[in-house]
């Protein structure tokens, strides 16, 4: 089967040749495709008796977060809606706890393009934090997270506006109590202030 019998010319155009417009604005006229939707295997009966969140549906998590922004009004499930959500940090071997964060942030709105920032080893060794894995290993097992859509190998240790605009993020996802939380580098926690200032984040239950 040859390419022309599976995409028409202007298929083609669009995913190969897109021009000044990003793949991202182009699919968005496709307003009539469902969101797509990532096969989730169901937990163990294990883990359902020692990790509450994996109980948690996507309207579970979704009705959590429009409580945590001050509204009760479902968000609709269009791709026009697409969140742009972002999550950082140093997943020094991917936990539980890291992942089903990940799960959280992907889910809590009916369309999220996930973002992960992963810190550099000299970003970690200059803030003081030895790694057991390397960087570039890092890297891969968050790219290999089935909920994440991009990740960002040069992430900031610090938060700055700029750094969300160029990256056109809506939202920057953090777990219940990580402003209070003493292993929270307090670098990193100002970063996080500055972006509650700007009203561009929200908060996920924290999962361990």
């Amino acid at each position: 089967m040859d390419a022309a019998s599976v995409l028409s010319d202007d298929d083609y155009d669009v995913v190969s040749n897109p021009g000044q417009r990003s793949l991202e604005s182009s699919t968005a006229d496709f307003g009539h495709i469902p969101v797509q939707v990532v096969y989730e295997p169901p937990p163990s009966q294990m883990a359902r008796d020692k990790i509450e969140s994996v109980l948690w549906t996507a309207n579970d998590i979704q009705a959590y977060v429009r409580k945590a922004l001050g509204t009760t009004k479902p968000i609709l499930p269009f791709s026009d809606t697409t969140k742009r959500v972002y999550v950082d940090g140093v997943f020094d071997g991917l936990s539980a706890g890291c992942a089903l964060r990940l799960r959280q942030a992907k889910l809590s709105f009916p369309s999220v393009y996930l973002i992960v920032g992963v810190y550099s080893d000299d970003q970690l060794r200059l803030n003081g934090c030895v790694t057991s894995f390397p960087h570039v290993e890092r890297c891969e097992v968050v790219r290999h997270c089935r909920w994440v859509d991009e990740v960002i190998t040069d992430a900031p240790y610090v938060l700055k506006p700029e750094f969300i605009e160029r990256h056109r993020i809506d939202y920057v996802s953090l777990e219940d109590g990580t402003s209070v939380d003493p292993g929270c580098d307090k670098a990193r926690l100002k970063g996080y202030d500055v972006m509650k200032e700007l009203s561009m984040f929200h908060h996920i239950v924290r999962n361990m």
